[in-house]
């Protein structure tokens, strides 16, 4: 009988520990053909491995290889400025762990494939292994990271909230029903519900989930599942804190990629935003503003259409430096029944979302915490307070002063590297005509 004790064998080496190598040092490595470079009596051979690629030289007779094999090279590191990161690795053993069944469908190893949305969705288990591809999700990483890092310091404790659910948190019919043993049930929108719930139990909570939107938007900007970074905070004394710690995270999010994903962002030539202050400005004024400077005139007053988010990002880029800022004091009549009204003004919330680059990557303000202010608010939105029994026990039984947001990875993501379709930063995106593979 064989027992696990955690004693793993020593691994092969990595790129970063190849390129560390002295000329003339001995490596072992493994990885799949990335692309192949016939010269006639050599072989250039990249090998894609976990942290980039190596270029390997294959002299002599060896074992045949293709593109899409996995193999394990074993040889002589020796410096060549022309290599990728200065050394590459020249082959006296190849041996070849898995053979590919056929030819690569699409060029991966070019630096952009140039294939249509379609084709690269179509093939997207084969298109992820393109180098600028790896890298979009590499900085997606570095960005969950970031995010993760930065709530664990501030004493948020980290939440996993269930997917299948009986009441909607965002109301409209932008809802995925489904059959649950005879019973109605939906795909949630949003943890909102659960985050709220559980602020009397760690007061600052967070979460990294799939929230779906059966929204029938075909656009650049709308997926119908999508990754959602969440917090909840209590005992606030305003819906600014939640902007402050909004901003403190963005700030750790950016000092994460900066430090330790620097050649993805090399690769992609990505420039990163500063984040040490975000300006925030009124919905209404900045409606003004924007109608003002450009011409436009108002046509919702009670919402933001897309070309005014992106007016609104270039002025506040334009003359305050700021490629994010923050929109405050949305309407009541546009924001969900949980969002908290101005006191100063009922017509809107002390509600808000973040713009970047000309989109709204985050949605968030102060909670109602008060039971009878929050059963009011249902009835006035003409919702049934009977049907949200399970979730005003959070204010019936006691909560506190809270807010918190919901920030769109893909869409954060897709910003950050330079794409404009948020299908770009997502791995394998669900819209209304696509939920394969």
């Amino acid at each position: 009988m064989k027992t696990m004790t955690g004693m793993t064998q020593p691994q092969d080496s990595g790129v970063t520990e190849v390129l560390a190598m002295a000329a003339g040092e001995q490596a072992r490595v493994h990885g799949l053909v990335h692309t192949l470079r016939d010269l006639g009596d050599v072989r250039f051979m990249l090998l894609r491995m976990p942290q980039g690629v190596l270029q390997c030289v294959l002299t002599g007779d060896g074992p045949d290889v293709r593109e899409g094999d996995a193999v394990r090279a074993e040889g002589e590191v020796a410096r060549d400025a022309r290599a990728p990161g200065g050394a590459e690795l020249h082959v006296k053993t190849l041996t070849v762990l898995s053979r590919a069944a056929e030819a690569m469908p699409v060029p991966i190893g070019k630096n952009k494939m140039n294939l249509s949305m379609d084709t690269d969705l179509s093939l997207r288990f084969v298109t992820l292994r393109n180098l600028r591809k790896r890298a979009v999700f590499k900085v997606q990483e570095g960005v969950v990271r970031g995010f993760r890092e930065a709530l664990e310091r501030e004493g948020f404790t980290e939440i996993h909230s269930p997917k299948i659910v009986a009441q909607n948190a965002e109301g409209g019919a932008n809802l995925f029903r489904m059959e649950y043993f005879g019973r109605r049930a939906y795909l949630a929108q949003s943890p909102q519900f659960y985050k709220q719930a559980m602020v009397p139990v760690y007061e600052r909570v967070f979460e990294i989930g799939p929230v779906f939107r059966a929204e029938k938007h075909n656009t650049q900007r709308h997926l119908n599942e999508y990754t959602s970074m969440d917090f909840e905070m209590g005992f606030i004394d305003s819906f600014e804190d939640v902007m402050q710690m909004e901003t403190k995270v963005l700030g750790n999010i950016m000092g994460v990629l900066a430090r330790d994903y620097a050649p993805q962002l090399r690769l992609l030539g990505v420039e990163l935003p500063r984040v040490d202050s975000i300006p925030a400005v009124r919905f209404d004024e900045a409606k003004r503003m924007v109608s003002e400077k450009y011409g436009r005139p108002i046509r919702d007053p009670f919402d933001l259409e897309p070309e005014e988010e992106q007016l609104i990002s270039r002025l506040f880029a334009e003359e305050y430096g700021s490629e994010f800022v923050f929109v405050t004091h949305y309407p009541s009549k546009k924001r969900p029944f949980y969002a908290a009204d101005d006191p100063d003004d009922p017509r809107y919330t002390l509600s808000f979302d973040l713009l970047f680059r000309g989109l709204e990557v985050t949605t968030g303000g102060q909670r109602i915490h008060d039971y009878a202010e929050q059963v009011e608010k249902l009835r006035r939105k003409g919702m049934d307070p009977e049907d949200f029994a399970g979730y005003l026990m959070i204010h019936k039984y006691g909560t506190c002063p809270h807010g918190g947001l919901g920030l769109g990875l893909e869409r954060l993501t897709s910003k950050l590297v330079g794409e404009n379709n948020v299908r770009e930063a997502c791995l394998f995106p669900r819209d209304q005509q696509r939920i394969e593979p």
